[in-house]
């Protein structure tokens, strides 16, 4: 039998941003022979990767320090 996972998410600020893709096993290389937990470590890992490419989020911060010469 073929595992599958199934990731998604939908943007509640951005309407139309969303995602789901259906993976094997496999195709992540995942163990299947991972404990429950390690399993649930792995799987959450690799989801916020898959988020994060999905998303392709970027940004910076800029402090302007206001002009203290007379």
């Amino acid at each position: 039998m073929v595992k599958t996972i199934t990731f998604s998410f939908i943007s509640n600020a951005f309407k139309g941003t969303e995602a789901t893709e259906t993976f094997t096993f496999e195709e992540l290389e995942i163990n299947e022979n991972l404990n429950e937990k390690e399993l649930e470590i792995e799987i959450d890992r690799i989801y916020q990767a898959w988020i994060w490419n999905k998303l392709n989020v970027s940004g910076s911060i800029i402090i302007d320090e206001p002009n203290t010469c007379q």
